[in-house]
């Protein structure tokens, strides 16, 4: 059985979208071991340079993630899937990955460099720019949608 892993910087700041991601996530645990992780923003403050934060908050995510976890880095320039192609990528993974699937979102500059290269796959949800906070519940309803389309359920028509 697929499990998912959602490592997240910092929590959400928005009611409306923290509401979103409870009715989600809630939603999701219907179909799968779901564990959502907020990891703490590295400051951002002056003199600092962005690498050394991606860097750092990098570095906090990695702790999080398992080493047999097969990783799914979030960024504008990963592959894109329709909804179908989601739910069947995921069907693909339930066969093939014994530990946990780690989806990682960065804080508002995105993920480092070795996270992206180091991750099993990088994932698009949109070429449109999305706030991190945005991005989560995309996710999360795409996750959402994808279990419903593999057990052929009404949510996706």
């Amino acid at each position: 059985m697929l499990k998912i892993r959602i490592i997240v910087i910092d929590r959400t700041r928005s009611p409306f979208l923290r509401e979103g991601e409870s009715s989600y996530l809630k939603r999701l645990r219907k179909y799968v071991k779901v564990e959502w992780i907020e990891v703490k923003p590295a400051p951002i403050k002056k003199g600092r340079t962005e690498e050394e934060i991606l860097l750092e908050e990098g570095q906090a995510i990695a702790r999080r993630v398992e080493p047999r976890d097969y990783q799914v880095a979030l960024d504008r320039s990963g592959d894109q899937f329709d909804s179908e192609g989601l739910a069947g990528w995921l069907e693909d993974l339930s066969t093939k990955v014994p530990g946990w699937v780690s989806f990682l979102i960065g804080g508002p500059l995105g993920l480092s460099t070795p996270l992206l290269e180091g991750a099993d796959k990088v994932l698009s949800l949109s070429r449109l720019t999305l706030t991190h906070e945005m991005s989560r519940l995309v996710l999360l309803e795409q996750l959402y949608r994808a279990f419903t389309i593999m057990k052929g359920e009404k949510y996706h028509r």
